[in-house]
């Protein structure tokens, strides 16, 4: 049974890590978006455009500077020397995702009347979804 686990772990290490390291880059960009609403916003459940235009740069700017290391080092392993070119290929998917993310999170919030709170729960599947698509096919790809 242990032997079994452990092959599974090894099978799908990548995937594991990539859920830590989520998990970890998510409670940083939201622990970043909930300070910034709570000390400039009053904490509101249901932000002005405006509002909700910087809690989303907030988030994705804290959790882009939070992501690429750990990505880089822990869950795709690598070893590419141009750092500063997959770097910017990094960022460029990853603003790709906070514009999807940003665009589904104004739909929910300022169109649809649902809470930030549960906006930000379901915008944050689909990005991280979006990410590793973005990590695994165009930014870590060389392998």
């Amino acid at each position: 049974m242990i032997e079994k686990i452990k092959a599974l772990c090894v099978k799908y290490r990548e995937i594991i890590v990539y859920l830590i390291v989520g998990v970890l880059t998510t409670v940083v960009a939201w622990g970043c978006k909930f300070l910034w609403n709570a000390l400039f916003f009053g904490n509101t459940a249901y932000p002005t455009v405006a509002q909700n235009t910087v809690l989303s740069v907030v988030e994705n700017v804290s959790g882009i500077a939070s992501a690429y290391p750990t990505n880089r080092r822990w869950v795709f392993q690598s070893k590419n020397p141009h750092i500063l070119a997959e770097m910017g290929t990094f960022v460029g998917s990853r603003l790709a995702t906070m514009l999807m993310g940003y665009l589904l999170n104004l739909l929910l919030v300022n169109v649809l009347g649902v809470s930030i709170f549960v906006s930000t729960i379901v915008v944050g599947v689909a990005v991280v979804v979006g990410n590793y698509v973005f990590s695994k096919l165009f930014v870590f790809k060389n392998k």
